[in-house]
């Protein structure tokens, strides 16, 4: 396994050059570089600002891993999920152009109109669609365990049989709703054969990390955790610190 870190929170007020120049030191070897936050990387970019960031990240020791984008898919309005589609695929447009290896998608809940079965069924479609544009691309594409209900282990995988793509995975979230009478084991067993990427949080909290690198270890999960905790008013210290226990969990 890797560590890399999601610019949610930690690094949110990091410039693209403070990104480039402070992780590597720090421990850090990937990103995943989150909407709206003070690195500017963002689908409005020109073909030569997208060409100066895959050769800035292609110079430094930083993989630039993916892009966590806010698109979601369960709104019962088709305009409104076809904004959602097509936006996704000008996010894969720009993981192509910079070299990044994934987009990171949500769903954020059922939607009323639907209910449960018929708003799992939409969303594996609209997966479905956008895993067979980013195939074409080369990028993967990473539904975050994510939202009040659509968090729930079983409901993430229903998405994904309902998604049925090879390009399309998840991305593990370190959710409360993962832990079973203190376990993630049954869980993370469920959603395995699906996880692309890895978001962690506050390692010295009572979410069982310990646990977990060790199912991951143990299933030959050779990608990257991501690092996506609170903000912290020191980050290098912070980080450094987070280098430092994520290592004796990886032990």
């Amino acid at each position: 396994m890797l560590l890399g870190a999601v610019t949610y929170n930690v690094i949110k007020d990091w410039d693209l050059d403070t990104i480039l120049t402070k992780l590597p030191p720090l421990g850090f070897e990937a990103v995943e570089l989150r909407t709206t936050h003070k690195h500017g990387v963002e689908i409005s970019l020109s073909k030569e600002e997208r060409e100066k960031v895959k050769a800035r990240f292609a110079g430094s020791k930083l993989r630039l891993l993916s892009y966590g984008t806010t698109c979601e898919y369960h709104s019962a309005d088709n305009a409104v999920r076809r904004k959602h589609i097509d936006e996704t695929m000008k996010w894969i447009d720009l993981a192509h152009d910079t070299g990044a290896w994934g987009v990171k998608v949500r769903p954020n809940g059922f939607a009323k109109e639907l209910g449960p079965e018929k708003t799992v069924q939409m969303i594996g479609e609209s997966l479905r669609e956008c895993g067979a544009y980013g195939a074409r691309m080369g990028v993967e594409i990473w539904l975050e365990v994510h939202g009040r209900e659509t968090q729930v282990p079983t409901v993430a995988a229903a998405i994904m049989r309902a998604t049925k793509h090879p390009n399309v995975g998840l991305c593990w979230n370190s959710n409360p709703t993962d832990v079973v009478n203190g376990s993630v084991k049954q869980s993370f067993d469920l959603l395995r054969p699906w996880i692309k990427s890895c978001h962690i949080n506050e390692l010295a909290g009572p979410y069982p990390y310990r646990e977990l690198f060790s199912l991951l270890k143990a299933s030959k999960y050779d990608r990257y955790t991501l690092c996506e905790a609170q903000e912290s008013k020191e980050p290098e210290r912070f980080l450094r610190w987070y280098r430092a226990l994520w290592s004796e969990l990886n032990r």
